[in-house]
């Protein structure tokens, strides 16, 4: 199996309206948290991000949201941005517009609470799939965020150790980094995501949050 731990220059031309990475960023680097919340695992990246003084951006499922919203809150009290990562976890391209449209706003709606008033929210598309039609009518309503390094912490035939070099070695000022807070991926984001922390935070880089369009 090919794992693109970097995403390829060709992919992100063909969607360049899209957040891939942020530009002019100096010793920076954006975690993002997708599928939670859920309950001890999210509770675990918070306080590992708290040891770490980090900020992260949380794209959260509606569905989760909705079951555990006390530990949704603790992601906003702590200072972290939420995105929207749809209701139901929806496939975009196996997804009609406007069936994916609605399943976005509902999550939307569990979210609308906490967004600053008049921002355009955050979306990503689960497992990276969305198509044209999709992306233009989305982005008149949210800032959708894709990534540049993948760290498949939910594919179980990818070693910890060796994923964990290879997304250190990809990593560089401004990349936007997805890890996933479901129980997948629980093993491998336990083992990377504690030494990416440790070996970024001793060569003085910050973890920052994604801040709303």
């Amino acid at each position: 199996m090919i794992r693109f731990y970097k995403t390829p220059w060709i992919i992100r031309q063909i969607a360049p309206g899209l957040l891939w990475q942020v530009p002019g960023a100096k010793d920076e680097i954006y975690l993002t948290f997708d599928d939670g919340p859920v309950p001890g695992l999210t509770e675990y990246v918070l306080e590992l991000l708290k040891s770490h003084d980090a900020e992260a951006t949380f794209f959260c499922v509606g569905d989760n949201i909705a079951r555990y919203p006390a530990i949704f809150e603790k992601i906003i009290d702590r200072g972290h941005a939420a995105g929207n990562h749809t209701y139901n976890h929806l496939r975009g391209w196996k997804t009609g517009k406007m069936s994916y449209l609605e399943n976005i706003r509902k999550c939307d709606s569990e979210i609308a609470g906490h967004l600053p008033a008049g921002r355009m929210p955050l979306f990503r598309p689960p497992h990276g799939q969305i198509t044209i039609s999709q992306i233009r009518s989305l982005k008149k309503t949210h800032r959708i965020v894709m990534w540049d390094v993948l760290t498949y912490d939910f594919d179980a035939g990818a070693h910890p150790a060796e994923s964990l070099e290879k997304i250190i070695k990809c990593s560089c000022p401004g990349s936007v980094v997805v890890f996933h807070d479901n129980y997948k991926a629980e093993a491998n984001l336990q083992y990377m995501l504690p030494r990416y922390l440790d070996h970024f935070s001793k060569r003085g880089y910050r973890f920052k949050k994604l801040e709303l369009a």
